[in-house]
């Protein structure tokens, strides 16, 4: 039994740079997913103009916040831990594609800013004007919708251009899986830009289906780097190929 155990432990394969490489991204891809509960925390605070008024709690709003932020910084580790290698693919499209998830991330953090900031009016009332109170409460909320819009709106339809494409000529993953964010990005991009010449603060109705394509390229993207790695392509033969000495009149160095 011990002989057994010895083989099969002989037969485990350390993990490669490039799979490591691969894990961190696909994790930090579904970890920018941890957001999705804000829809409902935030609702109070959004649905009720006057919630600044009342003696609730704002656990919520803190909770809310907190995953943001996560995601925010998730964000970057996506583009962060990838540049090294797409960069090899189109180096131009790899930086813009991290400036992109740095933009996304400050966005994130202004939305959330401008929430966090209702909890210290909320707790220092003292004798101000309540109507007052309830137009700055407005204000915030007017802010946190519209960075919104912006930052996991726009972003997300602009960063699946730029890594979609990378991903579908480098052929690190199976091309059907850029494909959707090839095609929800534009989309989701257009779509974007119509709620703002539209004055809306929020994708509603036929302009919010443009997310569900990009919402399964990332969720797809997490889920293959996480369980597969990046499959075999020009890329990768190039990053693990083993370094050759150098060499004079036929001896190494």
């Amino acid at each position: 039994m011990t002989t057994t155990m010895r083989s099969t432990a002989a037969k485990k394969v350390p993990m490669t740079s490039l799979r490591k490489t691969a894990l961190v991204a696909g994790i930090f891809y579904l970890i920018t997913f941890v957001s999705i509960p804000t829809l409902a925390l935030y609702g109070p605070v959004k649905d009720h103009p006057d919630w600044i008024l009342g003696s609730g709690g704002h656990t919520a709003v803190l909770v809310g916040g907190f995953l943001e932020v996560i995601v925010a910084l998730a964000g970057i580790g996506t583009a962060v831990t990838l540049y090294p290698v797409v960069k090899r693919q189109n180096e131009g499209l790899a930086l813009g594609f991290v400036t992109a998830r740095v933009l996304e991330a400050v966005m994130i953090f202004t939305g959330v800013v401008s929430l966090l900031s209702l909890l210290t009016l909320k707790q220092d009332l003292g004798g101000a004007n309540a109507a007052a109170l309830v137009t700055v409460g407005a204000s915030h909320v007017a802010v946190y919708n519209w960075t919104f819009l912006l930052s996991q709106s726009l972003m997300p339809g602009i960063n699946a251009v730029l890594l979609g494409s990378l991903m579908y000529r480098s052929r690190l993953v199976p091309r059907v899986i850029p494909l959707m964010g090839l095609i929800g990005g534009p989309l989701l991009i257009i779509a974007v830009f119509a709620t703002l010449f539209g004055q809306h603060s929020s994708l509603g109705g036929l302009a919010g289906l443009p997310v569900i394509p990009v919402a399964a390229w990332e969720f797809s993207l997490g889920v293959w780097l996480t369980v597969k790695g990046f499959k075999p392509s020009p890329i990768t033969a190039e990053m693990t190929a083993p370094s050759t000495p150098l060499a004079y009149s036929g001896a190494a160095i």
